[in-house]
């Protein structure tokens, strides 16, 4: 059984980078810039916006005032920069 994949801990580096901790203790750094296309992911592409985005405990993700969000799945998958140990 696959488990379902959750954020547990996001930081928001510097532009398009954040930090995540997932629910598997996997811990990695990703680039999100190349997921930034359409309108609602516009306001991101501004460095103060892109501050903005915080982690969801509910959803489990991160997200944006805007209603502006990645599923962690997407997440999960993207390569990371760099994984961190525990």
């Amino acid at each position: 059984m696959n488990e379902i994949r959750r954020i547990t801990s996001a930081v928001v580096l510097d532009q398009g980078r954040l930090r995540l901790r997932f629910n598997d203790s996997l811990e990695k750094v990703v680039d999100v810039s190349p997921l930034l296309k359409g309108p609602v992911f516009e306001p991101l592409r501004d460095p103060l916006y892109f501050r903005l985005g915080k982690l969801d405990p509910i959803c489990g993700t991160v997200i944006w005032p805007n209603g502006a969000d990645f599923a962690p799945e997407a997440l999960y998958a993207l390569r990371a920069e760099h994984e961190v140990a525990s």
